[in-house]
């Protein structure tokens, strides 16, 4: 009897089976064992784009056994959201700004995700997130940042509302989303509508490696900007993904010429079961450094972290500067 295939072209997530067999170094025990603690989830579109388990682009979504393993660098709540959550689902830390976090989904996994250890349900309730609305409008922020999860995983009209219930009191809004990179499927004709009659608006994408940026990901991405939605990207800086002036070089590049601004360069959060993806600041410094003589100033992202004390994100440089300071 013919064995099955375990491929199953209608999924739109890679099951571990079809991965052991399309990729070599696969480890489908690990895989399941995750399950509980943060999933692997992996789109179809972004597997047709890997090339190998240890490369750029599966080094970030393929589970290695280092996240099992504790750090001593490992910070339970690795950007301080949990102390500036004035209710459930927004978190601040600015006066005039504020996330509002719309879903605990995403399509795809990033295995470097400093949000991997939410828990509880995918989404707010009707109650929680009109509550959160409510403090937003009255907490006097001038920009709301929808957020997750990924806010694309909500339907176009779901987000729609949220964004009509924000309006008018909250004058600008931003939507971080990674899903025109990992599922570029979801940018559709209805979606950018939806965007450009609801201006001002700004889409901010996730990309750290310019094999991310396939075809199919350059054609969502043009249909935006030719929408009018401006575009921003925001990269993680990843040992063994993007870490060589290179790489970070050839990102710049394709991005402008996608009409992409590079907008943020992270430094790698202190998340646990991260640590195989962390550069030192030394290192990021040295980077950026050199990716600074290597493209202008319209290719040149802000180099940031996002500390644990809750501060939000400031350039690495003085983060930095006032870490020496304090320490003499």
């Amino acid at each position: 009897m013919e064995s099955l295939s375990p491929y199953n072209e209608r999924s739109r997530l890679l099951s571990p089976l079809e991965a052991k067999a399309r990729f070599e170094g696969v480890d489908d025990k690990l895989w399941r064992r995750l399950e509980r603690i943060f999933p692997v989830r992996i789109t179809r579109s972004w597997a047709n784009r890997v090339r190998s388990v240890s490369g750029p682009l599966g080094r970030q979504v393929f589970p290695v056994a280092e996240e099992l393993m504790a750090d001593p660098f490992d910070v339970a709540d690795p950007v301080g959201e949990e102390g500036r959550m004035p209710v459930p689902w927004v978190v601040q830390k600015h006066k005039d700004r504020a996330l509002l976090l719309v879903t605990r989904r995403c399509h795809l996994h990033c295995r470097y995700c400093f949000r991997r250890d939410l828990d509880g349900d995918p989404e707010p309730s009707a109650s929680e997130l009109e509550k959160a609305v409510a403090y937003l409008k009255a907490s006097g922020v001038r920009e709301v940042i929808l957020s997750g999860g990924d806010p694309l995983v909500l339907t176009t009209p779901r987000l729609a509302s949220i964004i009509d219930a924000l309006r008018p009191h909250i004058p600008l809004i931003r939507i971080h989303s990674r899903a025109p990179i990992t599922f570029p499927e979801r940018v559709d004709a209805e979606f950018v509508a939806m965007l450009a009659s609801r201006g001002p608006l700004w889409l901010v994408v996730h990309c750290n490696h310019p094999d991310e940026l396939s075809e199919e990901v350059s054609k969502g991405l043009a249909l935006l900007v030719d929408g009018g939605i401006p575009l921003l990207n925001q990269s993680v800086l990843l040992k063994g993904v993007n870490d060589d002036v290179e790489v970070l070089t050839g990102l710049s590049d394709a991005l402008l010429m996608r009409r992409v601004k590079p907008y943020y360069l992270h430094h790698p959060d202190a998340v646990p079961g991260g640590g195989a993806f962390r550069v030192t600041i030394e290192e990021g410094l040295a980077l950026h450094d050199a990716l600074r003589s290597r493209v202008s100033g319209l290719g040149l992202p802000t180099y940031v972290i996002d500390p644990p004390q809750g501060t939000g994100k400031i350039p690495v440089l003085q983060w930095a500067s006032k870490t020496v300071t304090s320490a003499q």
